[in-house]
């Protein structure tokens, strides 16, 4: 399929009055995160699915564009589905850039999970599996904020929407057949309500269980603090402070420089640069009243839990055997044991993905497989 460079307001405007009624898109990205929290984005690649505008695939500058809003709108609309491939580093892109979230969207990796094609298959593997076609990887880690753009990084970011549409075709196609259309949507819209942040970083440190009370405030203080200002900075969060630092400021509580230098493992720019800044959060949390605490996180699974773990993980084979889907796409590696703690604690709250067709499919059947086993 050919392709059109979209380097212009105008341009862009034309494009999208060309493609108006059209009731699907393709859509990719090309960005570039090497330094930075935030991803640059550097190309927005669409391919629509009839229309005037499917003559061929085009490529938006965003370099060139002065006001994307255009690209919002179309985003946004109802009436369009977006196609995308494994959509979670686009919606950072999109949420980053835009400000929206593409909806309704069909995601591709997605979808053949669910149709048991397979589980987290790369582009370049679906295209082969479903088109029969190899596609060429040489661009691959090409600086796409150079300009001008090569010939060669135009035509490897046009085919990452042209072969797109072959593959949607099809899958879309075993969707309808499988009656699993609604599965897929439906996972496309909980991805996009899910917050693409940092929230709760502090859960991601392995041995944040191990905490007291005042310790995890404390932790949960100094992460949110790293968060603000890895944003602020529009630097990766470790180029502030790594996790092992945030663990040690939480556990020891230094409450001077000297202690902050003998106590924490910290390099001594960041020492100069955030030392005040650090004790100032520190000393805040030490004002924390007792009952306003977070609640100790839970321990690693014990022997007991674990043997259930696996009991779970079994059945859920089994179910993804009976639905013809990959059992990884069925639940969360994460999911089984919140919900084996979910039994003994009522007060965690649902998450919205265990809603909707999972919760009939998978969720009650391993929910009673709880209550049996006791």
């Amino acid at each position: 399929m050919d392709w059109k460079l979209v380097e212009s307001d105008a341009a862009l405007h034309e494009l999208l009055a060309l493609a108006d009624g059209c009731e699907a898109v393709m859509v990719d990205t090309e960005f570039m995160r090497r330094n930075t929290f935030y991803p640059q984005v550097a190309l927005l690649q669409l391919c629509f699915a009839s229309g005037p505008a499917s003559e061929c695939a085009w490529l938006i500058d965003p370099l060139q564009i002065e006001d994307p809003s255009p690209v919002a709108e179309l985003l946004s609309n109802p009436a369009v589905l977006k196609v995308l491939h494994s959509a979670s580093e686009d919606l950072e892109v999109f949420q980053r850039w835009l400000g929206v979230m593409p909806q309704p969207m069909f995601d591709t990796q997605r979808a053949a999970a669910l149709l048991g094609v397979g589980f987290g298959m790369g582009y370049a593997g679906l295209v082969d599996t479903i088109c029969d076609v190899e596609l060429s990887k040489g661009e691959t880690r090409s600086d796409w904020l150079q300009r001008p753009l090569t010939l060669s990084q135009c035509d490897y970011a046009a085919q990452d929407v042209s072969w797109l549409l072959r593959v949607w075709q099809s899958l879309n196609s075993q969707c309808i057949e499988q009656e699993k259309l609604h599965w897929v949507l439906a996972d496309g819209t909980d991805v996009t309500r899910a917050p693409v942040n940092g929230a709760n970083y502090y859960q991601r440190i392995k041995t944040a269980w191990k905490l007291s009370p005042r310790q995890l405030g404390a932790l949960v203080s100094i992460c949110d603090w790293r968060e603000k200002t890895a944003r602020s900075r529009d630097k990766p969060r470790s180029w502030i402070i790594d996790d092992k630092a945030c663990l040690e400021l939480a556990q020891y509580d230094p409450d001077s420089h000297t202690a902050l230098r003998e106590q924490v493992d910290l390099p001594v720019p960041a020492l100069r640069r955030y030392g005040d800044e650090l004790l100032a959060v520190l000393a805040l949390q030490r004002e924390v009243l007792d009952e306003q605490l977070p609640a100790r996180l839970p321990p690693p699974l014990d022997a007991r839990q674990r043997g259930i773990l696996k009991k779970l993980k079994a059945h859920v084979r089994a179910i993804g055997e009976t639905l013809n889907a990959a059992p990884e796409a069925l639940l969360q590696s994460k999911d089984y044991e919140l919900l084996l703690r979910s039994v003994q604690d009522e007060s965690l709250e649902t998450p919205v993905h265990w809603q909707g067709w999972r919760a009939a499919q998978v969720i009650a059947p391993l929910q009673s497989l709880l209550g049996e086993i006791g």
